[in-house]
């Protein structure tokens, strides 16, 4: 398995297609249940212009994405409106003693998926060992939320060294989130 990062338009489409087949509407139940799911699914432009800003991390078997972790720096937030809110929300939580506002050097993880025939297999580990590696010049940690109800995801994250920062319900969704950290100096 390569770890590595986002180097052409074929990897995006792949990434693309990979969220296609997560996305919570198009799972049934049992597979939210058992194996997770994708919550936001993301404009090609978009998530091309995130990658020339700053690549994400992908694992490839040969041609084969086995997973992908997006970067998504914070300039990017008003760019995909069902995360407004995480945004905002993140302006007024405190890392460490420090506002998020106040504190340049953090991004927002974007999501992560590792494809069905490599689940179980450290791809996930892989990806965030990677991306650790990969942006620690420029960052000295990454944030993300995980709908509670999504507990292969918990699970994963907890195991890769993510720390609860908040939790809170969305009335909108019915979700619980959690507001999750990781820190690259661990």
């Amino acid at each position: 398995m390569l770890f590595t990062t986002v180097s052409n338009s074929d990897e995006i489409r792949q990434i693309l297609a990979l969220q296609a087949q997560n996305i919570s509407n198009v799972l049934s139940a049992e597979a939210i249940e058992s194996q997770g799911f994708l919550t936001v699914r993301h404009d090609p432009d978009v998530l091309r212009r995130m990658n020339e800003a700053y690549p994400s991390v992908i694992a490839k078997d040969g041609e084969i994405l086995a997973g992908y972790a997006l970067v998504m720096p914070r300039e990017f937030a008003s760019d995909i409106p069902v995360l407004l809110p995480l945004f905002e929300m993140l302006e007024h939580l405190s890392w460490r003693g420090k506002l998020l506002r106040d504190t340049p050097r953090w991004f927002v993880m974007g999501q992560v998926c590792v494809a069905a025939g490599y689940r179980g297999q450290g791809v996930f580990d892989g990806m965030y060992m990677k991306m650790k590696e990969s942006c620690r010049a420029d960052y000295d940690f990454t944030v993300t939320e995980v709908a509670e109800r999504n507990k292969r995801s918990l699970r994963a994250h907890e195991r890769a060294g993510f720390q609860t920062l908040h939790t809170y319900p969305d009335d909108l969704t019915g979700e619980v989130w959690r507001v999750i950290v990781l820190d690259f100096d661990r």
